[in-house]
């Protein structure tokens, strides 16, 4: 897919002066080997057959009944949905714009810090043929576009795209559905509108329209198809078994606070989210503002099978608290599945159209269950703050 190969910019290292993360600016536009001889013997020791590993349902994907294994969740979809890009969603996450609208149907939920200490989101659909709408949208940070590129996202957002971020979402290697908006040059209008939301401020109430989505991703061009050299962000546990049974000797950790229990300034702490695992469902909820976080769509409490801490180092751009993080390179990680606390590290040196990928202390790709993932970009400098038990 010639359009999209144009999709590797550089590999960026961790330093935020390589201009790899940042964010925009928040306000809101009304408009719509060597070898060895072995030892000689007597006779020759015939060479012991070694037992071939089981894969992973991961890296090799077959169609069985028109259904494959989704290269976000593990779980069996039909074949063009999992052959389909995903679309990477910006929407608000700060109490004033709840309860969001579709996002539970997310296969990836990434989150971040923005400026004024709170969090935005970023869910990954590739399931969205039924969805009518989702949002609230709101504004770029160049970090989620960055991240975004990695799972061959086509990026949606609404909301100016300057300072940071004008430059980088208009080169004709970021394929975008964007309001049109001061910093946009070619915006795609017919995939937004605005929803009636009584007592919510207007920046609240712009919503991505599905059918508007698939026309502006028509009339621009963009290529639905992976590309060739594709590279999937995670591996599953292989059918009939459960993640954690490779790692028994890790740590339980049933509730996962990113911003720890008595809040800080990382990101988390203005609405102090945590994560709970029901072990009978083999899930993690999500919880936030003291109270369970739900989906407007139909009141379901958020919840995954897999959360991740990725650490990142993070740093404050301007005066108006505009923050950049290296999301290229190399930093901690802490992946949670099955009950099990898994310390390691991640790992993105390949360019952006391919994503991070999460090790073990023995630097082993680490094992997903089938699901859904939630992914906490954690502010490497208040890292001291998470707490997990």
């Amino acid at each position: 897919m010639t359009s999209r190969r144009k999709w590797l910019l550089a590999v960026i290292g961790l330093s935020i002066g390589l201009a790899v993360t940042g964010c925009g600016k928040e306000e809101e536009n009304t408009q719509p080997q060597v070898t060895v001889e072995p030892i000689p013997t007597a006779e020759p020791i015939p060479e012991e057959e070694e037992e071939p590993e089981e894969e992973p349902a991961s890296t090799e994907r077959e169609v069985v009944d028109g259904k494959m294994q989704s290269y976000l969740t593990g779980e069996w979809k039909d074949e063009a949905v999992v052959n389909r890009r995903p679309i990477a969603v910006m929407v608000p996450n700060n109490a004033p714009a709840l309860p969001q609208y579709g996002i539970s149907r997310a296969s990836i939920i990434y989150e971040a810090p923005v400026e004024g200490r709170i969090t935005r989101l970023m869910p990954v659909f590739e399931d969205f043929d039924d969805l009518e709408r989702i949002g609230p949208v709101r504004s770029s940070r160049d970090y989620y576009i960055y991240i975004a590129m990695g799972y061959e996202a086509i990026y949606c957002n609404w909301g100016l795209a300057v300072p940071y971020v004008e430059e980088l979402i208009n080169r004709d290697t970021v394929q975008n559905i964007s309001a049109s908006v001061q910093g946009i040059h070619n915006p795609a209008d017919e995939a937004f509108d605005r929803v009636s939301r009584p007592g919510k401020a207007k920046e609240f109430t712009g919503y991505l329209f599905i059918d508007g989505m698939k026309k502006a991703a028509e009339r621009l061009g963009y290529d639905w198809e992976y590309d060739d050299d594709h590279v999937a962000p995670f591996i599953f546990a292989p059918e009939g078994t459960k993640a954690q049974d490779n790692y028994a000797d890790e740590p339980d950790a049933t509730m996962i606070y990113p911003g720890g229990q008595s809040g800080n300034q990382s990101g988390y702490g203005a609405y102090n989210p945590y994560f709970e695992y029901h072990e009978d469902e083999g899930v993690y909820y999500r919880y936030q503002d003291g109270s369970a976080q739900v989906d407007e769509l139909d009141g379901s409490q958020l919840k995954v099978s897999n959360v991740i801490l990725q650490y990142c180092h993070g740093e404050v751009r301007d005066a108006h608290d505009y923050l950049a993080f290296g999301v290229h390179g190399e930093g901690k990680a802490i992946v949670f599945t099955g009950g099990k606390a898994i310390e390691g590290t991640w790992e993105r040196y390949d360019g952006d159209s391919t994503p991070a990928k999460f090790l073990d202390k023995d630097g082993n790709e680490i094992i997903f269950n089938t699901g859904k993932t939630w992914i906490c970009n954690i502010w490497d400098e208040y890292g001291k703050h998470v707490e997990y038990n």
